[in-house]
């Protein structure tokens, strides 16, 4: 029994030193093995990665900037061509360029239509849509819409890749109700590094509905994009997404919103609604209010909730999005509050102007009903199964890594399914993966076996994984095609966390 016991001992020794051996190898392989300082000045500690610990931790912490505080940038809202029949047309085009985004010297970006980032692209549900895809990089990319029902041909997948000088036209009609979404690229194995460097736009569709519901909407005075990021500026304002890799997830010290560092708003003493987008390759944000207010999250990834849900905090993982009310009536000109990010700040609120209107309690003065979405079933056994598992260059969702040959999954369109996702723990305790699926907006069902919390209860594309959670949604896909469900932890995804369904 004894001589059992030791060799299971041994056993464990032996796989713990061949785990620190791959990090440590891995370290001296990419350049990140402590040799560059953060922004707030410390050095990572030797031998270790500045992003993750060893238990899937985040070590690159998030610090104040010291960067003079700078008015939001607000990304343009693109002029499309409407034609007599009520069908939009728009150009898209990826490129490189350079951004003044700290002092000193300009940090070279890539950005769609422009230096950095993306325009906002706004189209209705029921319009028929035709874009014109360019990409004028030297690399290859794809244009991904994440959230969008369209047909696999059109979602920009793994499958649909833009060669540099190339261009695709994408045609298809909206078949989803109001909501924000974003693009992204999604090319096999570079993902990561193309969104770290800039890649990321935002998408708008409204409905009767929005029209008609009385929530702020004007845009730049009380309706906001906040995309927010975390970057690592090297000592000459560059990105170099090679030193900062990490094979769990690329982090950086530095927020940047809307390629704004240290930024505010100005805005009157009224609701705000706030669309927020987690645009970061990895990182997970809790948001609070700096004095520790009420605001009320209105929509989740695929649109409006049923009701105004009031929250003290918000967590959204790497894709998520939320819509939230931020209720100023109370304030004075002059005053300010913050959303934050834990403890350090996001974006400053200034109260410049008193409003003539008069103000009102929450949420009485919010519509009491935003939407109507039915609870799915979750009576019977699941239709499938996934399970998540592993961390950085070991990850896999059944065991398997990404194979653009291999058909993993099948589904019928029309067709409602129950999926069970898994995260499966480790020896190390695993850690959060975020889980997105092309081609559809899904119903949470249960979490663990219990309700989701009700800011989940609405239609969703990107989900968090926690270690050792169990979570079923109901999927129904509307178009015919192969689409992608993978980590969003865009370093997972690149690495092949990543699997295919055939929906015929």
């Amino acid at each position: 029994m004894r001589k059992q016991t030791a060799v299971t001992l041994l056993a464990i020794s032996i796989l713990l030193l061949a785990v620190v051996s791959f990090v440590l190898v891995r370290q001296i392989d990419t350049g990140t093995s402590g040799l560059f300082p953060s922004q707030s000045g410390r050095m990572p500690e030797m031998g270790m990665n500045p992003n993750m610990g060893m238990g899937g931790e985040v070590t690159t912490e998030l610090v104040t900037s010291t960067e003079k505080e700078k008015e939001l940038a607000l990304p343009p809202l693109l002029e499309g061509t409407l034609s007599p029949d009520g069908s939009i047309s728009y150009t898209i085009v990826a490129q490189e360029g350079s951004t003044q985004l700290k002092e000193g010297n300009p940090t070279q970006t890539y950005g769609y239509n422009g230096s950095l980032l993306g325009p906002v692209i706004r189209i209705r549900s029921g319009q028929k849509v035709n874009i014109q895809t360019e990409n004028s990089m030297d690399v290859s990319t794809s244009f991904h819409w994440h959230g969008l029902k369209v047909p696999s041909n059109v979602d920009g997948g793994p499958h649909n890749p833009i060669e540099p000088g190339e261009a695709a036209n994408l045609q298809f009609t909206v078949n989803q109700g109001a909501s924000t979404l974003w693009f992204h690229p999604h090319a096999e194995g570079i993902a990561g590094e193309q969104v770290y460097e800039g890649l990321a736009g935002l998408i708008y569709i409204e409905d009767e509905n929005s029209d008609t519901l009385p929530l702020p909407k004007e845009y730049g005075i009380n309706d906001f994009p906040v995309v927010i990021q975390d970057r690592f500026f090297e000592r000459d304002n560059q990105l170099d997404y090679a030193r900062a890799y990490n094979p769990d997830g690329t982090y950086g010290d530095t927020l940047v919103v809307n390629g704004t560092i240290n930024s505010y708003i100005e805005v009157k003493n009224e609701k705000v609604r706030l669309r927020l987008l987690n645009g970061s390759n990895a990182r997970n944000y809790q948001f609070r209010l700096s004095d520790n207010s009420t605001f009320y999250q209105i929509a989740s990834d695929g649109g409006f909730l049923n009701e105004p849900i009031p929250m003290e905090n918000l967590q959204l993982v790497p894709g998520e999005r939320a819509e939230i009310i931020v209720d100023l009536s109370s304030y004075s000109t002059g005053e300010k509050i913050k959303l934050m990010e834990e403890n350090v700040p996001v974006l400053a609120l200034t109260i410049t102007e008193e409003t003539t209107e008069e103000p009102t309690e929450e949420p009485s003065s919010l519509p009491t009903t935003l939407n109507i979405i039915s609870k799915g079933d979750d009576t019977g056994n699941p239709d499938k199964v996934i399970t998540f598992s592993g961390m950085g260059h070991m990850v896999a969702i059944d065991g398997k890594r990404f194979d653009m040959e291999r058909v993993d999954l099948r589904a019928k369109v029309g067709t409602t399914e129950v999926w069970e996702i898994d995260n499966a723990p480790d020896m190390m305790g695993g850690m959060i993966h975020p889980f997105h699926l092309h081609g559809v907006q899904f119903k949470v069902l249960s979490r663990n076996g219990n309700p989701p919390p009700a800011n989940e209860q609405g239609w969703k594309d990107t989900i968090a994984l926690y270690p050792g959670d169990s979570v079923r949604i109901e999927v129904t896909f509307p178009e015919k095609g192969i689409f992608m469900y993978h980590c969003h932890i865009l370093e997972h995804e690149d690495n092949g966390m990543m699997g295919q369904v055939l929906v015929e």
